[in-house]
């Protein structure tokens, strides 16, 4: 698939999506929106991919949704995304919804401003760097709307309720630095060395890992964030770990081990998930 406001690379079982609209600091419109979900479903249909990096190309990550429509931009009457003109849900929300949903480990390499979806579409990457020049900016109330694409669920998980509500109501723009402190990065790094640590964690990901393994993994943590008692982690953690303890990606990852050498694992998650995958009922949008 061709892409209009994306760059789709694979390489050596990485795919790196960069948000590619650099004259507009890569802001986020209804094409970006599509092509968004549609770069996810193809790296969760290709075995070759065992990790995500999300960037962006120029200066900026993403500086949030297009203003070409002026005061116009957020009413809903004047959308023109056929799919979404009938109705009232958000449009970054089916973009954050799509990254939860993700069997691979996604992870955010922020190279610039990151504001309005630019921050929120991070929030259910798995990890998130960032270069030294990047901004973050849930400027939400200084436009006039209110939090959008799901950010109030994840926004606080992930930082705490007191930092969460303090960067939405002031709606100001925080640098690097505070955003690592807070915990909203995993580290900061110059800007020329930002993909190659990124690379570097998602081949550790790629090169020593069961592709099963990790999806099942990822999915047991993101949907426990909900959980309301650990028995429902014991419950499902039960079957996981019965499942993959009598596959052929443990004996190899015990026999590797044992053996001093590097894993191969075989197992695809094209072919190879639990019966019982996925263990959960997908919401509707009510």
């Amino acid at each position: 698939m061709s892409y209009e406001t994306l760059d789709y690379q694979v390489d050596d079982a990485v795919l790196t999506i960069t948000l590619n609209r650099p004259d507009r600091m890569n802001a986020f419109n209804d094409v970006m929106r599509r092509e968004l979900i549609a770069a996810f479903d193809a790296g969760d249909e290709d075995d070759r991919v065992r990790a995500i990096i999300v960037t962006g190309a120029g200066k900026a990550f993403c500086a949030g949704a297009d203003l070409q429509k002026g005061g116009e931009t957020f009413n809903r009457d004047k959308r023109e995304d056929q799919e979404l003109s009938n109705s009232l849900r958000d449009g970054g929300g089916t973009v954050t919804l799509r990254i939860y949903a993700c069997r691979k480990p996604v992870i955010g390499a922020i190279n610039g401003a990151a504001v309005g979806i630019g921050a929120t579409m991070q929030l259910p990457m798995d990890i998130r760097l960032a270069s030294s020049r990047a901004r973050f900016g849930f400027v939400f109330a200084r436009r006039g709307i209110t939090m959008e694409a799901c950010s109030s669920w994840f926004l606080p998980r992930l930082v705490g309720m007191q930092l969460a509500a303090e960067w939405v109501y002031s709606g100001r723009i925080f640098g690097a630095k505070e955003a690592l402190r807070g915990g909203l990065v995993r580290s900061v790094h110059e800007p020329d060395a930002l993909m190659t640590e990124a690379r570097e964690l998602a081949r550790e990901f790629a090169d020593n890992t069961s592709a099963v393994a990790t999806v099942l993994n990822r999915q047991l943590m993101w949907r426990m964030l909900g959980a309301d008692h650990p028995m429902e982690a014991h419950k499902i953690d039960s079957r996981a770990i019965a499942y993959m303890g009598q596959s052929a990606d443990a004996r190899e990852g015990v026999s590797s081990f044992l053996e001093k050498r590097p894993a191969r694992f075989t197992m695809k998650p094209s072919s190879d998930l639990p019966e019982f995958y996925p263990w959960w009922d997908e919401r509707p949008f009510e």
